[in-house]
Parts: C-alpha cells; sequence; structure tokens
C-alpha cells in the first residue's frame, strides 16, 4: 500500500535523489511506522477547526496522495479551491495545514490578526540554512525576533535607506548591467547571467563594500553558492515533512549543506573583516550598520542588576548578523532579478507596453542624463508595469509558511495554536473577482480613470503585517532603478522567428522564467550604455 502512495505524491515532494535501495528501506520504515500507529490507535483529536473543509488523509502520510500530479503547489491549491472552497485544510504528512486562497482571509492572517499568525515552523532545510532560525525570514515570532527585526530595519536606515547612498549603489551596477548587455550586439542571448550578475554585484556592495567585476573570482563564488542552495533546497521535499528521514543519505540534503558552508566561510571572513576595521564613523555597509546596532543594543539592555545570564540568552549574537548578510543574498538576489527577468519577458510578449514606457521616459526624464529615484512620481506607467510584473507572475506564489501562536480563528473558523497556514498569492492575484482578465498583462489596471497609481487591497506582492518582507523599499528602489534605467537607455525584442519567452514558469524556491534570448539595441545617445 505504501509502494503505491509514494508513487502517487508529486514530483516536488520525493526529489530526493535517493537510490532505489534507500527507497525501499523508507518504505519499509514507513510501513514500521503505520504498524506502530495502528497498534498504539489513533493520534488524539485535531484541534477544532469550525467547518474547514479538509482533503481526505491517511495515516502517515496525510493528504499527500491527493496532493498528486505535476501541477506546482500555488497551481494545485487554486484547483482545490474550486472544489472546497477558499479556505481549506489538509494534513501535509503530520501537520495540519489551512490553505488560504482568497485576500480577505490573507488579510485576517496577515494583518487583522498578524501577531496571532506570525510563527513559523521548525523546518530541515531552514534550520539549517539559518543556523537554527538566527535569520528574519524563517525565524519564530519571538522577543528576540523583533529585536533583530528592528535591528535590520534601523541598519537600513542609518546605512542610508531613503538617501542618496543606495541610489549610487544601485545605479553602478545598472551601468556595468546596461554595458553588458549592449555588448551583445544584434545575435540573441539570455539575459539571465547578466541580470543576476547585476543584482548580486549591489547586494555585495551593499552588504560587505565590495564591487565586483564581470569573472571575478569571488563574485563567482557568490553565485555559485546561492544558486546551488535555490536549487536545493527545493527539494526537501519529504525530510521537511518528517524530519526523521535526514538520518538516511540524501544528495540534495548534501549539496545544501556544502553550499551553506561554502557561503559562511566567505561571510565569516567578511564579518571578521569588518570587526577588526569598525570605526567610530558613518557605517560603511550594512555590516557596519548591523554591528554597530548590535552593540547599542546590547548597551540599552544592560541595566543595574540585570544578570549576565540572562543577557546571554537575549542578546543578539554574530550568528544573527552573520545569517542577516546570507538572507540578503539569499532574498535579495533571486526574487528581484528574477521579477526583471518575467518583466522583460512580458514586454516580449507586448512591445506596445515598452514602448508607451519608453515614451513616458523620454517626456519626464528625457535623453540627457540617467533616471534617479525623485523621477518615480513623474513615470507612473512604468511604476505600474512593475507591479503587474510582480502581480501575475509573484516570486513566492505561496508565501512562506505562518503558524497559529494562539488559538485563534479565520474568517469565523475556529484555528487551534500550532496549525499551520500557506497563504497562496498565485490564487489572489489571479482572483477574477477582483482581477478584470487576470491572465492578461495589463499596467492600466493599476491606474485609476485620470491615470492616478491605485493599489487594490488585494495586492500583496511583499505579504503584509508583521511579517511584510523587511527587504521591500529597497526591492522597489531596485526594480524602479534598474527597469526604468534599461528601457531608458536600449529596447528589447526577439530574435528574428524565435517564439515568444515561455510564461509558465518552473518552480523552486522563486517562480523563475524558463530561459529565453532577446535581442538589444542601444536607444539614441545611449550607444556607449552610461552617460
Amino acid at each position: 500500500m505504501l509502494t503505491r502512495l509514494l508513487s502517487s505524491l508529486p514530483s516536488s515532494v520525493i526529489s530526493l535523489s535517493l537510490p532505489p535501495s534507500f527507497l525501499v528501506f523508507i518504505v519499509v520504515a514507513l510501513l514500521l511506522f503505520l504498524l506502530i500507529w495502528l497498534r498504539s490507535g489513533p493520534p488524539s483529536p485535531s484541534p477544532p477547526r469550525g467547518s474547514v473543509p479538509c482533503l481526505p488523509r491517511l495515516p502517515v502520510v496525510g493528504s499527500l496522495p491527493w496532493l498528486r500530479g505535476d501541477a506546482p503547489p500555488h497551481l494545485l491549491f487554486t484547483q482545490l479551491a474550486h472544489r472546497y472552497g477558499p479556505l481549506f485544510a489538509l494534513y501535509l504528512g503530520p501537520h495540519y495545514t489551512l490553505v488560504v486562497n482568497d485576500h480577505q482571509h490573507a488579510r485576517e492572517v496577515l494583518l487583522q490578526r498578524g501577531g496571532q499568525f506570525a510563527g513559523r515552523p521548525s523546518m530541515v532545510t531552514t534550520d539549517l540554512l539559518t543556523r537554527g532560525g538566527k535569520d528574519i525570514a524563517f525565524s519564530d515570532h519571538t522577543p528576540l525576533w523583533k529585536s533583530h527585526r528592528r535591528l535590520v530595519h534601523n541598519s537600513f536606515t542609518l546605512f542610508g535607506e531613503g538617501t542618496s547612498r543606495l541610489q549610487d549603489i544601485v545605479l553602478s551596477s545598472v551601468d556595468a548591467l546596461c554595458a553588458e548587455l549592449l555588448s551583445g550586439g544584434h545575435r540573441g542571448f539570455d539575459p539571465s547571467p547578466a541580470v543576476t550578475r547585476a543584482v548580486t554585484n549591489v547586494v555585495c556592495t551593499l552588504v560587505f563594500s565590495a564591487s565586483y567585476r564581470h569573472g571575478d573570482a569571488e563574485l563567482q563564488e557568490v553565485m555559485r553558492y546561492n544558486d546551488g542552495i535555490v536549487q536545493t533546497i527545493a527539494r526537501g521535499g519529504l525530510v521537511d515533512i518528517y524530519p526523521w528521514m535526514k538520518v538516511f543519505p540524501n544528495r540534495s540534503l548534501r549539496k545544501l549543506k556544502e553550499c551553506i558552508a561554502v557561503r559562511d566561510r566567505l561571510l565569516s571572513r567578511k564579518l571578521e573583516e569588518h570587526k577588526a576595521s569598525l570605526s567610530d564613523g558613518d557605517p560603511r555597509d550594512l555590516l557596519d550598520a548591523l554591528l554597530k546596532g548590535k552593540t547599542d543594543s546590547r548597551r540599552g539592555r544592560r541595566s543595574p542588576g540585570s544578570g549576565e545570564e540572562e543577557e546571554e540568552e537575549e542578546r543578539i549574537t554574530d550568528d544573527h548578523v552573520l545569517m542577516t548578510a546570507a538572507e540578503a543574498f539569499g532574498a535579495g538576489v533571486e526574487t528581484t532579478s528574477t521579477t526583471l527577468l518575467w518583466i522583460l519577458a512580458y514586454l516580449l510578449h507586448h512591445p506596445e507596453v515598452q514602448e508607451r514606457v519608453q515614451k513616458e521616459l523620454d517626456e519626464h526624464v528625457g535623453g540627457e542624463r540617467a533616471v534617479s529615484v525623485s523621477d518615480r512620481s513623474r513615470l507612473p506607467y512604468l511604476d505600474c508595469v512593475i507591479n503587474e510584473g510582480m502581480r501575475i507572475r509573484p516570486v513566492s506564489p505561496v508565501l512562506i509558511p505562518h503558524t497559529a501562536m494562539t488559538d485563534s480563528s479565520i474568517g469565523g473558523h475556529s484555528v487551534s495554536r500550532g496549525t499551520r497556514v500557506l497563504v497562496n498569492m498565485w490564487s489572489i492575484h489571479h482572483d477574477p473577482k477582483h482581477w478584470d482578465k487576470p491572465d492578461l498583462f495589463n499596467p492600466d489596471r493599476f491606474l485609476d480613470d485620470r491615470g492616478r497609481r491605485v493599489t487594490p487591497p488585494c495586492f500583496l506582492p511583499f505579504g503584509a503585517g508583521p511579517r511584510v518582507c523587511v527587504g521591500e523599499s529597497l526591492a522597489r528602489l531596485e526594480l524602479f532603478l534598474f527597469l526604468s534605467s534599461l528601457l531608458q537607455r536600449m529596447s528589447f525584442r526577439l530574435p528574428d522567428g524565435a517564439p515568444p519567452p515561455n510564461l509558465q514558469g518552473r518552480l523552486g524556491v522563486v517562480l523563475q522564467p524558463l530561459p529565453y534570448k532577446v535581442i538589444v539595441t542601444a536607444r539614441a545617445g545611449w550607444e556607449g550604455g552610461a552617460k
């Protein structure tokens, strides 16, 4: 029976790279687990769930047999919502999980009861990635996490958020990217490597003041380990559902550990260099700002009569600083570069949108200078193109799982503490009740009748509430400067006879477009790439 059940699991769940002998061993282990379960009787009743519809389940495997098929989770959940309703439940192995597919319930989870649903589940792969939850995105909601998040937010401000420093960093990479893209001549090429290098360079400069040229060995190392982590962490599959399976040989898990080791060696070296050269002046980069903020927060928490043990338990450590730097790469590179590549793919499908953006740029910026953040208010249509790109192809179609930190409710249905909650952003961003022709790329949906920007309440590309993306303002700044600069300086078209990009994408850690080729031509006055 279990062999049949395992064969019905989605490929994303069983992609463990195990040899056949170990797969047999897993089946035997699951069979023994099932026998123990049958002898010991059924588990304790599930917490009260009101009338939330739930997929069927079986011992050990839960609802996994009903999640069969080749569709990725965001599409599968959207299909299931048509049958079970916008809020339904399932069992990922033993884990009772609610799936939210509409914006009313999502806003309840993220905003109205955001503090009650701000927890994170502990998973094998993310614990490895974050040294047991010493980051921001995957860490559970605790007083220490709140202090850590506040430190990161303050560090962005201390380093220069809202000033020209971040803009200067991004524009430097923009110039390099434009020069590289324009060097391709009139042949078709894949823009993905150049875009990823440029965004990686932004993060390297932002985090530890290193700016690299194309082909630099350390930049290649950063890109290799980051790509390795992205490619392997999504294959956690069964080991995140059944943590005891980590005792079995697992090529993906081994590869993930190797990439993390490379990452940590590089970032630890940068951290030690920064600690040795830290001065009382303005921070040079994010690592400086984090180290200064960490020291200030420790001083602020010390009070007469406080015990050293309490201080030791609560303080932010070097590991937190290191994992914040690591997360800047994991979250900052992949999401921004992928969003840019999706938007370029859609512009190839809709050249009239590209022409309209360029007309707006010509009228309100011109060709005599580079675009700056101050131009954003004068470029509403370009801003809408970015929003539409994030809507139609959300890079995180299902948000990182939330957990209920206390007994609560969603839509009037009771939710017990510890329940996992998945927010299906794809379904929310493609809901025909709120988006006219949701599968059509239409930036005008973010403009009102008078041409002013509008932000529908069901548009949540960065999440919302206590768990909203801490790097949202930086990401928006990057997307604006990269896209406006590219379209100011060059035009993109398909190679002769080439089909337009495939828009289905492939799902790993993020939803990425499949590779496609472009031909880039300089616009008048920008033949040199920069001014």
